[in-house]
């Protein structure tokens, strides 16, 4: 099944390099697969995963292991941000 996955700032040097320009992939994944599955796939530190939306909501941490993707889910992933 595909989804889009997107990562901003400086997690998209976690991105194939085709496709950092855009921030974006479209992945083909095995049904059932979950946010935590992706993050594995693509070695996301923990402590950069910090927003994670899907479709635009906020998927909290506890469920980010067991929350599934559907057939043309966005997934997009912010690591903390510091500014000043």
């Amino acid at each position: 099944m595909k989804i889009t996955f997107k990562l901003y700032a400086m997690l998209t040097d976690h991105l194939p390099l085709e496709a950092r320009r855009g921030n974006r992939v479209e992945l083909d994944i095995a049904p059932e697969s979950t946010i935590a599955d992706v993050i594995a796939r693509f070695a996301l530190p923990m402590k950069l995963v910090h927003l994670v939306l899907i479709n635009g909501h906020y998927i909290a941490p506890e469920d980010r292991a067991t929350r599934t993707l559907v057939e043309g889910d966005v997934l997009a992933i912010w690591p903390p941000i510091a500014g000043g």
